[in-house]
């Protein structure tokens, strides 16, 4: 029995160490899920994009902006120059935190007054929004204390008045299910269409395909297509499970949604496509797709705010489509903002769905051959 065991086990190994496709998934997968679990699952929350509308402009309101910047929460990005400007940053996501502060800010602290200062703040991603909530009341108890051991009163403090934006309850599931769309969506169009090919060609029928008038364009659309259909339905049922159901808000314009949605589907589709071209069986398609997948779900701002990853993985996340994607589905669902707004994670959708999609045909069409 012995012998046989260990002939079986030598046999399984041999075949292991030859499929090196197999191989490298096996040794590279748990190797990025740690470095990927290790540095992206980050609860706290700090150097939030800020920006400042400064009408006061004096020393005052500089020493202001640059207690701000002192706490390690807020990373100041600019001067918007007003209320206005600084509501737009935060509607296309160039900022999450606005501080609008106006002209008599300066007179009023050196008369000892109270001094105003309007905080604005994205509610879509609660985690950030509590943070950059409760870090700036505590800015401002901070400064009346210090003003009260010099002697001074406290109606020359800070009076803080905080407006939180789109999400004003701060539920988490208003945040949580724009993502789960848009994560429920890669992960059905990679691994259908991955499988839709390679299952073919595991029962020897994409070959039957091949040998048939059909031409190799006509038959990766016609592969194609119906999981366009499949994930359009997708996305219809999810918009109305969380409409209906979960009470999520929906602001914004439903055909602008459908539209950018198309180009992440696509982008999507292309990537299944791709892996399919590469791998011969489906347990090599599950591997790899779920390579593909577990970067988007982790580093997208899915689950954990981008903020608090490393520079070298929020690098990384700017390549993610479903990063733009995210965006794209909050910015429609809760901000309510239109393309003059998502322009930027638009284009990026576009070129990424070009791309993919043209590796993939050039791919698809030298695997028939």
């Amino acid at each position: 029995m012995g012998s046989r065991l260990r002939a079986l086990m030598r046999k399984e190994f041999i075949q292991m160490v030859r499929d090196r496709r197999t191989l490298a998934i096996i040794l590279v997968m748990p190797v990025m899920q740690l470095v990927l679990f290790g540095y992206a699952i980050n609860q706290t929350v700090d150097h939030i994009a800020t920006v400042v509308a400064d009408a006061s402009k004096d020393v005052r309101s500089r020493e202001f902006i640059q207690s701000l910047a002192n706490t390690g929460y807020f990373t100041v990005i600019g001067d918007v120059g007003d209320a206005g400007a600084a509501r737009r940053a935060i509607d296309e996501g160039a900022a999450r935190v606005a501080f609008v502060i106006p002209s008599e800010f300066g007179a009023n602290t050196l008369a000892g007054r109270l001094a105003q200062v309007q905080v604005l703040i994205d509610g879509s991603d609660p985690s950030v929004a509590q943070t950059a909530l409760l870090t700036a009341e505590t800015l401002a108890r901070a400064r009346g204390i210090e003003l009260a051991a010099a002697g001074r009163t406290a109606s020359s403090a800070i009076d803080l008045r905080p407006t939180v934006l789109y999400n004003p309850s701060m539920q988490s599931v208003n945040f949580m299910i724009p993502g789960l769309i848009g994560l429920v969506l890669q992960t059905q169009a990679v691994l259908l269409t991955t499988f839709a090919i390679v299952r073919e060609r595991e029962r020897g029928t994409f070959e039957q395909l091949i040998v048939t008038p059909i031409r190799p364009m006509e038959l990766m659309i016609g592969k194609i297509l119906p999981y366009v259909g499949v994930a359009f339905l997708q996305v219809g049922v999810a918009l109305a499970v969380g409409t209906f159901w979960f009470g999520v808000p929906f602001h914004g314009s439903l055909a602008l949604l459908l539209a950018l949605s198309l180009l992440f589907l696509l982008g999507a589709l292309g990537i299944g496509l791709l892996i399919s071209t590469v791998t011969s069986n489906q347990t090599q398609g599950m591997q790899l797709a779920m390579f593909t997948i577990l970067p988007g779900v982790l580093l997208s701002g899915f689950m954990f705010p981008r903020e608090a990853m490393p520079g070298v993985l929020q690098a990384i996340s700017s390549l993610i489509p479903l990063t733009y994607f995210l965006q794209v589905l909050r910015g429609t669902i809760l901000k309510g903002v239109g393309l003059e707004a998502l322009w930027p994670q638009a284009l990026y959708l576009a070129v990424f769905a070009l791309a993919i999609c043209t590796l993939s045909v050039l791919r698809f069409r030298r695997s028939l051959t």
